[in-house]
């Protein structure tokens, strides 16, 4: 069965996304998904026509889903993750289901838990025992280790590794080309700078950069 589906997010990673659905579809003996569009609500026109190379329809602002049809599913295609929450909970509120998309070239653990909304992009890695909140995005060959807890809405950004035995709260990015080392904690809302080495426990809402992270 084929279902229906809208990315919501016009900038660069949601036309990532579109992406990614793409590949599911080629990848799969018949399509999973028609993508029917995206919605934003202040596209900018450099994306809009960006968008318009894609040949996939802007379907206007994202009040467009409060009156969808209930087999719509959607997925959010918005980098920053408390951006991304904010959207988030709007849309809850409009009972459109959350897709989960894995990339063809992600690989997703046979005894991992995750929830509604994932994002695997190419080359990322879910090793054993992961479990993930609801709207993670897994960016380009990042990497999650062993027995991992992500709450919701977290980041890992390209090249990222988090290694085994951590817990991620709500809302933190880990930045581009970061590591994590094995059974630390990163706070509620936390940044993990580019290029970070974190070798401690990181507080909630704080942002660490360096090596080591401070």
């Amino acid at each position: 069965m084929t279902l229906d589906l809208v990315v919501v997010g016009c900038g660069g990673h949601g036309r990532e996304v579109v992406t990614i659905v793409r590949a599911v579809n080629e990848a799969a003996e018949r399509p999973l998904w028609r993508l029917l569009g995206v919605v934003d609500d202040q596209p900018s026109e450099v994306n809009l026509k960006r968008l318009q190379r894609l040949d996939v329809p802007y379907l206007g602002g994202i009040d467009r889903l409060r009156d969808a049809p209930g087999e719509l599913h959607h997925v959010i295609g918005i980098g920053d993750p408390q951006v991304r929450r904010t959207v988030g909970r709007r849309i809850d509120g409009y009972g459109t289901p959350a897709a989960s998309l894995v990339h063809p070239d992600a690989t997703i653990g046979a005894d991992a838990r995750c929830g509604p909304g994932l994002l695997a992009f190419p080359g990322a890695r879910v090793t054993t025992n992961v479990t993930v909140g609801r709207h993670v995005h897994l960016n380009q060959n990042a990497t999650v280790g062993h027995d991992c807890t992500f709450a919701d809405y977290v980041s890992v950004n390209p090249l990222a590794a988090v290694s085994g035995e951590c817990h991620l709260a709500e809302g933190v990015l880990v930045g581009t080309t970061a590591a994590v080392l094995q059974g630390l904690r990163i706070g509620r809302d936390s940044t993990v700078g580019a290029g970070a080495c974190v070798v401690r426990d990181v507080p909630d809402r704080a942002v660490v950069k360096g090596v080591p992270a401070r």
